[in-house]
């Protein structure tokens, strides 16, 4: 994308977390007598399924009292929602279709008077396996009879002045052996992608490392996610871009809803919503890419090209939906993917050097052809385009970019491992822009687009453990965390690449990306730890889906939800 100004100003304030609408029950059931004890041989067999799972909830009163917290199996520490606020619900996702037979709700005294036990097979559709108006806190011990992936608690009236607040939510059941009819291949917080042996994530229970991520998506969902153009579309808004929606954020909230679905019920809704925007929107040059830039009147404009970078995350976003949900519904994802890969290899990617073009709109001739963008090497991404491909190219581009990363962390920021904004003379022996090539005097520094390359390399790094982005995103990690002090607040905004500071100030743009590269040095767990710590105390900047967006990822691969498909 051709990069714009972003906002130096003072972080924004945190963004009140909106409850989630609820849909109607299916059907009504009665309320059924408290059991205290287990009366029925059958739910004495079933065993605790929801220890440790991930939870998502309505809304959190703060830190310390995530959903995750609910399903610790420790008494001593609790889920509390907002105070003061009705209807409120916390959700469990089992992770594969249950019967369930016994749910147990140990109250904090902000207990609820009037709720609802719900499953779910999809998490949009609910189905009352309990309900009571004349609840009085303390334990709960209920006997029910349901089935579903996900169970929640819907709260709708409060005993008390407060909120709803649960020291433990157990749900005991067993596995039915059925999958979950157009629920998500690879839910949010199920973890069945394990990283390389040895990566490192934060500190803390598995549940709240999740759930904090939840959170942080909900308010990146309220600031930037819009409907603002009917036709069906949903777009990314892009308020510190020159226009409101760009190509990069519509990659962003491709990949970001397809990663986040099984959290977010709204999320397939959201993503093909974006897929008819790219649909609508085609590049002018190549109608399978996606056009860069469009206006308030949601037209594209200057020129309607489009970007290697948004293009790239398009792709990515498409063969993620593909894994999740199949490509037999609305739109087919492979085939889209598929055609993008094409379209990228054919318009986007120089073939003599193999490395990426800025996008369709350079060509043989001009004098951007052999310029590049680290920020768009996205190694996974690669990867991802070889196995749905099948085509080898895309393993000689990947090889050429990881060799061009390590060479230029050795050549020119042999001391940082920092790489720059452009590369140019690719074509020949690449190097830093020697000044402004296309957006900045800054672009042969590590700038406003190389930012995001610790992080882009890391993902690759903790994903496949292949030993040349290892070594590349230890060299960064290794300068930044002595550099620093071990203090991520002293993380500047841009570097030149000797390490010189050029901006003071903190952005997520620039100290999250580091997370993901502390990640792969066995000996950074306290930087690590730091970092993100640094994020959680981070609220979202509504400024900036830039800043926003890159944090948001970040923390998606830091508490083990990236994966590559």
């Amino acid at each position: 994308m051709r990069r714009r100004s972003v906002s130096l100003l003072g972080l924004a304030g945190l963004l009140v977390l909106p409850l989630t609408s609820i849909p109607q029950a299916q059907a009504q059931v009665p309320a059924q007598p408290r059991a205290q004890e287990r009366g029925e041989a059958a739910a004495a067999a079933d065993s605790l399924v929801s220890a440790g799972k991930p939870v998502t909830a309505s809304s959190v009163e703060g830190t310390g009292f995530e959903a995750g917290r609910a399903v610790d199996g420790n008494t001593a520490t609790r889920w509390a929602s907002l105070e003061g606020v009705d209807p409120q619900w916390v959700r469990i996702d089992l992770g594969a279709t249950h019967t369930v037979s016994r749910v147990k709700l140990n109250w904090e005294a902000a207990y609820g008077k009037a709720y609802r036990i719900q499953t779910s097979a999809d998490g949009t559709t609910w189905t009352d396996v309990y309900a009571t108006t004349t609840g009085d806190g303390g334990v709960d011990d209920l006997t029910v009879s349901g089935s579903g992936r996900y169970l929640r608690m819907h709260g709708t009236s409060r005993g008390t002045p407060y909120g709803y607040s649960l020291w433990e939510f157990e749900v005991y059941g067993a596995p039915s052996g059925g999958g979950v009819p157009g629920g998500p291949a690879v839910p949010f917080g199920s973890h069945l992608k394990p990283y390389a042996a040895g990566t490192l994530k934060p500190s803390g229970a598995q549940a709240v490392l999740d759930q904090k991520v939840v959170e942080y998506y909900n308010k990146w969902k309220a600031a930037f996610v819009r409907q603002n153009c009917g036709n069906g579309w949903y777009q990314i808004i892009s308020p510190d871009a020159d226009h409101p929606y760009v190509a990069e954020a519509q990659g962003y909230g491709m990949v970001v809803t397809a990663t986040m679905a099984g959290a977010d019920p709204d999320a397939k809704k959201i993503f093909d919503g974006l897929v008819k925007w790219k649909i609508d929107h085609p590049s002018s040059v190549n109608p399978n890419l996606l056009a860069a830039e469009q206006d308030v009147a949601c037209k594209s404009v200057n020129g309607g090209d489009g970007a290697t970078d948004g293009d790239m995350d398009v792709a990515y976003g498409l063969l993620l939906a593909d894994k999740q949900w199949g490509s037999a519904g609305t739109y087919n994802y492979k085939d889209l993917a598929l055609k993008h890969i094409a379209a990228i290899k054919k318009d986007e990617l120089n073939p003599t050097t193999k490395l990426l073009k800025l996008g369709d709109w350079s060509s043989s001739g001009d004098q951007y052809y052999y310029i590049s963008r680290t920020s768009d090497w996205m190694v996974d991404h690669f990867r991802a385009f070889r196995t749905a491909s099948g085509d080898t190219t895309w393993d000689a581009v990947r090889s050429a970019h990881q060799t061009q990363i390590s060479r230029l962390q050795s050549t020119y920021a042999s001391g940082t491992g920092l790489l720059p904004d452009f590369v140019v003379d690719t074509n020949t022996t690449p190097k830093p822009a020697p000044g402004q090539v296309l957006e900045d005097p800054n672009d042969g520094a590590y700038w406003w687009n190389a930012c995001r390359t610790p992080w882009r390399i890391a993902d690759d790094a903790v994903t496949s453990g292949d030993a040349t982005s290892l070594a590349a995103a230890r060299k960064l990690n290794s300068w930044i965390k002595t550099k620093t002090g071990g203090d991520p607040n002293k993380i500047a905004i841009g570097y030149k690449l000797n390490g010189t500071q050029i901006s003071a100030g903190s952005e997520a743009a620039f100290f999250a990306p580091f997370a993901v590269a502390a990640m792969t040095d066995p000996g950074s767990q306290a930087w690590l730890d730091a970092l993100w710590n640094k994020m959680l105390t981070t609220p979202v900047d509504t400024s900036s889906y830039f800043s926003a967006s890159i944090q948001l990822q970040v923390m998606i691969t830091a508490s083990g939800n990236h994966w590559v498909p």
